[in-house]
């Protein structure tokens, strides 16, 4: 990803979020999620911090159409020893053609000094866990909610070896 994907990047992110969350997230929460704010956002951090964060961006034809971002395992603040799939996301109009896979795979591979990969998704969001599953990777126990707009949003944890 270049810093010239940030306003693209964020694009996706925020369709994403109010195609692939509707009905999870409260609508005011969703409707209140700003693409010019979340560029904004991005391009002031992009570069910043101490390289651990990795951010790829899926192309076709010269046209961002997805974007995944990884780095360690956030525990609260405290960073753990295994890889965190922090986000991953695909211009609603290319779901289904393999470019989730794709980005999923460039993103394992980026990680494989971990011993696994951990990732958080909304509980109901059945497609999510379903894409993650054919991925290899399991619910493993863990439960914890978000805030939206005061309403809590339950999330699972889930994780795949990435040893042999």
């Amino acid at each position: 990803m270049t810093l010239a994907d940030c306003d693209r990047v964020s694009e996706i992110r925020v369709r994403g979020w109010q195609q692939a969350y509707q009905g999870l997230v409260p609508q005011t929460y969703l409707d209140g999620l700003s693409v010019p704010a979340d560029a904004e956002r991005r391009r002031a951090r992009f570069g910043q911090g101490d390289g651990s964060v990795v951010n790829l961006v899926a192309e076709r034809d010269g046209t961002v159409l997805g974007w995944a971002a990884t780095g360690p395992y956030r525990d609260g603040e405290e960073r753990t020893g295994d890889a965190e799939l922090y986000a991953i996301y695909i211009d609603p109009e290319h779901r289904g053609g393999g470019i989730g896979r794709a980005l999923l795979a460039a993103a394992v591979e980026r990680c494989t000094a971990y011993p696994r990969m951990l990732l958080w998704v909304l509980k109901g969001n059945a497609s999510a866990r379903r894409f993650y599953e054919r991925a290899g990777f399991r619910a493993d126990g863990a439960e914890e909610p978000f805030e939206a707009d005061g309403v809590p949003v339950p999330e699972v944890r889930y994780a795949r070896s990435l040893r042999g």
